[in-house]
């Protein structure tokens, strides 16, 4: 009996070990806890954006940019010192943001970004830049000034105090913006020197109308270091005051609006001595109205020593051009008005004609020249029409 209870114990021990054996490759380890996966962490937003925090010295043309990785681009707001915001466009995956237009420059800018996570995980940014402040500027002087009226002939004439360099005209008359109401018209700018850009429409500016030009070029580099100004112009057209001077019948025909007023009898440049008397023929434009002018041949290199020379104050003087034609009162030729030419070159007409003459006129009005086989000179004066406007178009640099 002893025996077989030590078997039996032995027996019963025996079994203890199996059965933990097969409880430790299929119990406890193969339960809920094991099963269970811990969830990932979400990677917040982060933001890289361009010129970096605290940027100084930023060019203007450089674009703002705002990306965002592990997130999306909810919000973005690029403000200036007057508080306006800058314009800019989202990607199709709006995750990358790039301002539109350029910036002011000296301005200080504040960025301020909004991304959206993981489900309600939005996290902001912000940050600051300051464009630079020029160093060189070149000042855009315009012709004719705001305010002012003028005629259906007046260019519109915009002279840089620092040279525009050849390769960046494009983008300097790309942001020349000229806008005509109520009717507006077509035009081209044509570059007359590096300094020196000029606009006409293709035919005379519309009678009494408003021309509003923006030089918008405060954020433009003209030149290697040298930045532009910005200006806002506005004038306003006058009555169409065009007038035809026939040089071989000594007559001066006025109209307005298409209307004859007055045919006056003018005196012209004389014939002989070398024809450098003799008056342009061509498309000539009013450039100023002076109601007394002293009138020195000197300063058109006729000395005092010379037969021709004259030094005489005039009246009513309209100018035509740079190297010193003017329509003006002319009471020691009116014998010769209407029948010879005995000028130096002017459109001399009696005192009354030339009172009238000049009380009509406005700068911008246009004077047309025939019957001579001098031409006027390109530049020598508002010049603009005497070529064809595809010929004028040719001087502009969107063209090249």
């Amino acid at each position: 009996m002893r025996r077989r209870t030590l078997v039996g114990a032995l027996l019963a021990a025996a079994a203890v070990p199996t059965a933990a054996a097969c409880q430790s490759d299929t119990g406890a380890a193969a339960g809920p806890t094991a099963t269970r996966s811990a969830s990932p962490t979400a990677t917040p937003p982060s933001f890289t954006v361009t010129p970096a925090d605290a940027a100084v010295d930023v060019r203007p043309d450089a674009p703002v940019t705002v990306s965002v990785a592990h997130g999306t681009l909810t919000d973005v707001t690029v403000t200036g010192p007057d508080g306006a915001p800058l314009a800019g466009a989202l990607d199709a995956a709006g995750t990358t943001w790039t301002s539109q237009g350029p910036l002011a420059v000296g301005s200080a800018y504040a960025v301020h970004a909004v991304a959206q996570g993981a489900p309600g995980d939005a996290v902001a940014h912000d940050s600051t830049l300051t464009t630079l402040t020029p160093a060189e500027t070149a000042f855009p002087a315009v012709a004719p000034l705001s305010g002012k009226e003028v005629g259906v002939g007046m260019p519109i004439i915009v002279t840089f105090d620092s040279p525009v360099a050849d390769d960046r005209r494009r983008l300097v008359e790309e942001n020349l913006h000229v806008t005509v109401t109520p009717t507006p018209v077509p035009g081209s700018w044509s570059w007359q020197s590096d300094t020196k850009v000029e606009y006409r429409p293709e035919q005379y500016w519309p009678a009494r109308s408003a021309v509003h030009l923006d030089v918008d070029l405060g954020s433009i580099e003209v030149a290697p270091g040298v930045w532009g100004k910005t200006r806002d112009i506005d004038f306003t057209i006058g009555s169409a005051m065009v007038s035809t001077v026939d040089i071989a019948a000594h007559t001066l025909t006025v109209t307005r609006d298409g209307e004859v007023l007055k045919t006056i009898p003018v005196t012209l440049g004389q014939p002989g001595h070398g024809g450098k008397f003799v008056t342009r023929s061509g498309t000539k434009v009013i450039m100023s109205l002076e109601a007394s002018r002293q009138m020195d041949s000197e300063t058109t290199g006729i000395g005092q020593d010379d037969p021709n020379y004259y030094n005489v104050n005039v009246e009513y003087a309209m100018r035509v051009t740079n190297s010193g034609e003017f329509l003006h009162a002319a009471p020691w030729s009116v014998s010769s008005q209407g029948r010879a030419n005995v000028s130096h070159g002017c459109t001399g007409m009696s005192t009354e004609n030339a009172k009238w003459m000049f009380d009509q006129s406005k700068v911008g009005d246009v004077v047309v020249y025939t019957g001579s086989d001098r031409g006027i000179e390109p530049g020598n004066g508002f010049t603009v029409w005497n070529e064809a406007y595809p010929q004028w178009q040719q001087g502009s640099a969107l063209r090249a």
